[in-house]
């Protein structure tokens, strides 16, 4: 980024084959709709091309661009929820499995457990699931997801937990949401 921000347009395409994939994933499960995230996507590229004379020269480009994902997707959000539409209850995308021919038995059993997950998520408040999903799934550290989030890491630390305990005993009570 700080090649491109210096004005190296040529660097442009390794910042967007860095960052594209790890955006996209995110802004997935933020909408649960592919096409709205790759919209978002493009938007967050362009707000980064404007405000690329303004990144702080030598910073972590990946919490700077999911704060600028984040942002676009709430001010979209909070758009259709004033239109009464609702982004969120598009279908949400399959993950894909580690074990490239995973067992009939062992697909279900991920899909049952994924279900479950997805379920418990949704019915957390916003600010526990988005604290989750940045450090659990995102792999940002805490400092990197408060920045994302415009909290303290103290927040973003207290909020994870209490996703990751409510997800623990969800899952550990059989019948319960699965």
């Amino acid at each position: 980024m700080d090649r491109y921000a210096s004005g190296d347009n040529a660097a442009f395409a390794q910042l967007y084959d860095a960052l594209a994939p790890r955006l996209l994933g995110y802004l997935c499960r933020l909408t649960g709709d592919r096409r709205a995230a790759e919209d978002l996507l493009q938007q967050t590229f362009l707000q980064m091309h404007e405000a690329r004379a303004r990144f702080a020269r030598g910073a972590d480009v990946t919490p700077w661009a999911m704060a600028i994902a984040r942002r676009l997707f709430l001010d979209g959000f909070r758009r259709a929820k004033a239109r009464r539409t609702d982004l969120t209850d598009a279908t949400t995308l399959e993950s894909s499995a580690a074990d490239p021919a995973p067992s009939p038995e062992a697909w279900a059993s991920a899909r049952e457990t994924q279900v479950a997950v997805d379920a418990a998520l949704a019915e957390m408040v916003p600010q526990q699931r988005e604290a989750f999903r940045l450090v659990k799934e995102e792999g940002l550290s805490i400092a990197e997801a408060a920045a994302v989030l415009g909290t303290t890491r103290a927040a973003v630390k207290l909020r994870a937990h209490r996703a990751y305990d409510r997800l623990r005993t969800i899952l550990a009570t059989p019948g319960k949401s699965r």
